[in-house]
């Protein structure tokens, strides 16, 4: 019984040293990498939202709205390169 519990506890050494080796070979993302994808992922967000705004909109007034918000969103995609 001991001994099977020594193995697992082995195992289990293993694959941490394996997990530690895989996030030392993973390259670390600067600041400035961060920081946009946060931005990218909360515009693209936005346009989901807006997205499903659209589809639901009944007045045009509202419709004309949210187009011009897709746009802008859109636009701020391209400056950041998606």
């Amino acid at each position: 019984m001991a001994r099977g519990f020594e193995s697992k506890s082995v195992q289990e050494q293993w694959q941490d040293a394996e997990a530690a080796a895989d996030l030392r070979k993973k390259p670390k993302k600067s600041i400035k990498q961060i920081e946009l994808e946060k931005k990218r992922a909360g515009l693209e967000m936005s346009r989901r939202r807006i997205m499903r705004e659209l589809d639901a909109a009944r007045s045009e007034a509202r419709r004309q709205q949210l187009r011009a918000a897709l746009a802008h969103l859109d636009g701020e995609l391209e400056k950041l390169g998606t």
